[in-house]
């Protein structure tokens, strides 16, 4: 799985002009799942994030996790995330798991999220989103479980 996390200090999915999710200090998690991407793996990507420690702490050092501060998590699905830009201009996607699949995984991962004591507000797996974000430093970070 693909993830790219942001630190934010509020970020908001809709759909439509709906607001379908919302959240103030956390983190925007932008996911994608991948061909051959399992349970196991998601698990260990959401722990992982929990843990991540890039909030500063009374001494301004990037040494807090989102759980740590009370944050919320934002989980949209992004399957752009697997695109591939080896080959001419427009990217191809063919690396990125098949839909069904890959609304399992991201639905798994979010409970994943969530089950680790962080509260998650979510996007819609497949939809036209609009993503509005207010990035906290900016920090972003790139994770992949191939890595």
């Amino acid at each position: 799985m693909r993830a790219l996390i942001q630190r934010v200090s509020e970020a908001s999915v809709s759909v439509d002009g709906e607001v379908l999710g919302e959240i103030g200090a956390g983190l925007l998690i932008l996911i994608c799942a991948m061909q051959g991407d399992t349970e196991a793996q998601a698990d260990r990507l959401a722990a992982k994030i929990a843990k991540l420690r890039i909030f500063k702490d009374d001494e301004g050092r990037m040494n807090r996790s989102v759980t740590d501060i009370g944050g919320s998590a934002l989980v949209v699905s992004q399957f752009t995330l697997a695109a591939d830009t080896s080959r001419g201009n427009r990217p191809g996607f063919s690396t990125a798991a098949a839909p069904d699949d890959g609304n399992r995984l991201y639905e798994h991962f979010a409970d994943q999220i969530a089950a680790q004591g962080i509260p998650v507000a979510k996007g819609r797996f497949g939809a036209d989103m609009k993503v509005r974000l207010l990035n906290d430093g900016p920090v972003t970070i790139w994770m992949d479980t191939e890595d």
